[in-house]
C-alpha cells in the first residue's frame, strides 16, 4: 500500500487529527508562560473545532472560578453560569444557532453570504461543554453603584467574566469559542430563564481540535486587524463620519416571526450524534491528501452523516407517500386529483419520475397511500384531520421509517395534488408567515390560482386560531389535525423513526421539509439527521429550511415533488461518502 506523506501547510495549524487525538492537553501553556498576563492575551484564539475528550471537573472549576473573580460594576456580580451537558438542550441550541446562521447569510452579498456559510459553527455539537452566560438584571439599577448611570454595567461585566474564562482556558490549553448565532428570547425560552435574566450567548468549552497561530476570522479572509492608532482618538470624536455602513454588508430585512421548538414530546430518548460521533465523521476526512473542506458544503453534510453512522455505499430507499387532498375543490390545482392515484401507480411500477431517479441513483422505491380514516376537510371550512387519524399516521409512518431504517439513507418524497397548499398553510400557522407571501406556484398555477391558494391559507388560519388559539403554533400536531395532509403527518413519523435509528433523511421540497418541520417540533434532536436536498421554487420552502438551520445541496428549480430532488442530493452524497473511503490517506 502506497504511503502518502501528509501535505503540511505553510500557514495556519499545521498539526494534524492524529497528533491532536494523542495529545488534546498539547496546546497548554508552561506554568511560567501562564503567568505571563500579555502573551496569554496575545494568544487567546476563538475555537471552533473540539476533541471529545472530557474535561477534568477541577480544570472546569479553575475556568469558573476566574470568570467569578471578573470585575463587576458595584461589585454586584451578575452573572450566573449554567453548565449544559444534556443532548437533548444541546441539539436544540444547534438547531437554533443554524437557524441563525442562515438568516444572517441572508443578509450579506453573495460573497460574504458563502465565506460566512463556509465557516466552521459546529461547537456546540462537538464541545463536551457548553456554559451560558446569563445576567441577572433584576437588582434595581440604582441600587448598584456605577449602574444607575451606565444601565448596561451589569451586561459589561458578564462580558468580563466570559473573558476572564476565555484567557484561563487558553492558558491550560483548553479551548472556547463564544457563540451568539441565536435570538437571546428563544436561548432564553430553552434554558428556561425567568424574566428579567438576559443570556450573552453560549461558550464552547473543551479540548481544541485546532492551534491557529492567528483570529480565525482573520486567517479566512473575513476581516483584518486594525492597526492601534486606527481605535485611538484624541480628546473626542473626529466631525468626519462614514457616511454608509461597509459596503459588504445589504439592508438587512425584518426577521421572520420565530418559535423555539418544543421539548421532545413524541420520544424522550431521541438525541443527536454526541461529540464524540460528531468529532469522528469529521475527522474521516481530515486525513485525506486533499484540502480540508474542499467540496463545501457536501463536506459538511459528509461529516453529518458519518456522525450518525457508516451508511452502506448505495444503499437507501425512496419512500414515496400520495394522499388525498378535499382543498382540491377551491380551485387551487391546475391538474385534477386523480392525477394522484395514477402517479402513485407509476411509483408502484416503478415507472413514475421519481421511482425512475431513485433507481439511477441506486435506491430502493417504497409507494404508500396515506388516507385519513375519520372525516376529512378542506382547510377553510373545517379540519384536515381528526387526533386519531394523526396518531394513526404518525404510528404507520414509524413502522414504516424502523423497517427501512437498516438499509441505508431514507429519501423522503411526496405526490398528492393540493399538498403545496396544505403545506404552505402549515407553513404559514408554524412560523408565522404571510400567506400572500408563501404560497408558490405548485404544479403549475398561474396568477389567478395564487390568489385562491392564499385565500384559501387566509380562512383556514383564522378558522383554526379561534378553534386552537397559540397551541396551533406551538404543537405541531395539532397544526396537523388542522391544517396538514396525511402523507406529511405519515413522512414526519418516517422521519422520526430514522432519526432515533440514527439513519439520515434526506428532504425533497415544501412537503417533505415541512413534514421535517413537525418532526423537529416534536422532538429537536431529529434536526441532526435531516439533509436538505434541495431547495424548490416554492415561496415557503426557504423559510422552512432556514427554520430547520439547513442548507441544501441542490437549488435547481425543481418543482417535479416525488422526492426527484431527494434521489439526486442522495447520489452525490453517495459519490461523495465512495470517494472519501477511496481517496488517498496520508501519514504524518
Amino acid at each position: 500500500m502506497v504511503s502518502w506523506p501528509r501535505p503540511v501547510p505553510l500557514v495556519g495549524d499545521t498539526t494534524s487529527a492524529a497528533a491532536r487525538s494523542a495529545d488534546p492537553a498539547g496546546w497548554a501553556f508552561s506554568p511560567d508562560a501562564a503567568a505571563a498576563l500579555h502573551a496569554i492575551i496575545a494568544a487567546r484564539r476563538d475555537i471552533r473545532r473540539f476533541r471529545p475528550d472530557p474535561v477534568p471537573p477541577g480544570l472546569l472549576r479553575q475556568v469558573l472560578e476566574a470568570g467569578h473573580q471578573a470585575p463587576s460594576v458595584g461589585h454586584s456580580q451578575p452573572w450566573r453560569f449554567i453548565i449544559v451537558t444534556e443532548q437533548a438542550t444541546r441539539d436544540a441550541a444547534a438547531l437554533l444557532a443554524d437557524r441563525e446562521r442562515l438568516r444572517q447569510a441572508d443578509r450579506l452579498t453573495p460573497d460574504r453570504r458563502a465565506r460566512l456559510l463556509d465557516l466552521q459553527l459546529d461547537g456546540i455539537r462537538e464541545a463536551p461543554l457548553g456554559v451560558v452566560v446569563a445576567c441577572d438584571r433584576r437588582p434595581p439599577a440604582a441600587g448598584i453603584l456605577g449602574r444607575a448611570t451606565f444601565g448596561d454595567a451589569d451586561l459589561w461585566s458578564c462580558a468580563c467574566a466570559a473573558q476572564n474564562m476565555w484567557l484561563a482556558a487558553r492558558a491550560a490549553g483548553l479551548g472556547l469559542g463564544w457563540v451568539t448565532l441565536f435570538r437571546p428570547a428563544d436561548l432564553a425560552t430553552l434554558l428556561d430563564l425567568p424574566d428579567g435574566v438576559e443570556t450573552l450567548g453560549w461558550l464552547c468549552l473543551g479540548w481544541p481540535d485546532e492551534r491557529p497561530p492567528d483570529p480565525g476570522l482573520e486567517r479566512r479572509g473575513w476581516s483584518r486587524r486594525l492597526p492601534l492608532d486606527d481605535v485611538i482618538l484624541p480628546e473626542r470624536w473626529p466631525a468626519a463620519e462614514p457616511s454608509s455602513p461597509p459596503s459588504y454588508l445589504s439592508q438587512p430585512s425584518q426577521p421572520s416571526q420565530s418559535t423555539v421548538p418544543s421539548r421532545p414530546t413524541l420520544s424522550s430518548q431521541l438525541a443527536g450524534p454526541d461529540q464524540r460521533s460528531v468529532v469522528a465523521g469529521r475527522d474521516s476526512g481530515d486525513d485525506l491528501l486533499n484540502v480540508p473542506g474542499s467540496l463545501g458544503v457536501l463536506d459538511t453534510t459528509v461529516n453529518r452523516v458519518l456522525a450518525l453512522r457508516p451508511v452502506p455505499p448505495g444503499a437507501g430507499t425512496l419512500i414515496v407517500a400520495a394522499a388525498d387532498h378535499p382543498v382540491t375543490r377551491h380551485g387551487v390545482s391546475a391538474y385534477p386529483p386523480s392525477v394522484t392515484a395514477e402517479v402513485h401507480q407509476a411509483t408502484v411500477r416503478g415507472v413514475s419520475l421519481g421511482a425512475a431517479t431513485a433507481r439511477q441513483a441506486g435506491l430502493g422505491c417504497e409507494a404508500v397511500y396515506a388516507r385519513a380514516h375519520g372525516a376529512a376537510g378542506d382547510l377553510a371550512i373545517s379540519d384536515a384531520m381528526t387526533s386519531a387519524d394523526v396518531s394513526a399516521l404518525l404510528a404507520r409512518g414509524t413502522e414504516l421509517g424502523t423497517r427501512l431504517a437498516g438499509e441505508g439513507l431514507v429519501c423522503l418524497g411526496e405526490v398528492g395534488i393540493g399538498n403545496t397548499t396544505v403545506a404552505a398553510a402549515l407553513a404559514c400557522a408554524l412560523l408565522g408567515l404571510d400567506p400572500a407571501e408563501a404560497v408558490g406556484l405548485g404544479a403549475a398555477s398561474d396568477t389567478a390560482m395564487m390568489a385562491r391558494k392564499a385565500d384559501v391559507i387566509t380562512r383556514a388560519l383564522a378558522r383554526a386560531r379561534a378553534a386552537y388559539g397559540d397551541q396551533l403554533a406551538s404543537d405541531p400536531w395539532t397544526a396537523a389535525a388542522a391544517l396538514g395532509g396525511p402523507e406529511i403527518v405519515l413522512l414526519a413519523g418516517v422521519t422520526l423513526a430514522a432519526a432515533r435509528a440514527r439513519v439520515p433523511v434526506v428532504l425533497d421540497g415544501l412537503v417533505t421539509s415541512v413534514a421535517a418541520l413537525l418532526a423537529v417540533r416534536a422532538a429537536p434532536a431529529v434536526q441532526a439527521a435531516l439533509v436538505a436536498g434541495q431547495r424548490s421554487r416554492e415561496r415557503a420552502h426557504q423559510a422552512v429550511l432556514t427554520e430547520l438551520g439547513l442548507e441544501p445541496l441542490l437549488d435547481l428549480r425543481l418543482r417535479s415533488g416525488e422526492g426527484v430532488g431527494a434521489c439526486l442530493a442522495a447520489q452525490m452524497l453517495l459519490t461523495a461518502l465512495r470517494a472519501r473511503q477511496q481517496t488517498a490517506r496520508v501519514t504524518e
